[in-house]
């Protein structure tokens, strides 16, 4: 396991630690938590399971209706 050092302002160290207990982990879980948020590449499972989940929600085709036709492309 990896070890880093880190020097924070004394708003940021309490605010971190402040959030950490608020999430009942140690201040390295709770650091280490973000970093794998901010370094996903995936979307979450739950995030995931709200695919097609809006019954009533426009398909792509009746949102574009009023916006005019596209231009040709150039080609290269």
């Amino acid at each position: 396991m990896g070890q880093v050092t880190i020097y924070l302002d004394e708003p940021t160290t309490f605010a971190m630690k402040q959030a950490a207990n608020d999430a009942g982990v140690s201040q390295s879980q709770w650091i280490a938590g973000l970093i794998r948020n901010k370094t996903c590449s995936q979307w979450p499972e739950s995030i995931k399971q709200l695919a097609g989940s809006w019954s009533d929600f426009p398909e792509a085709e009746e949102i574009r209706a009023g916006q005019g036709k596209d231009v040709e492309r150039e080609s290269l």
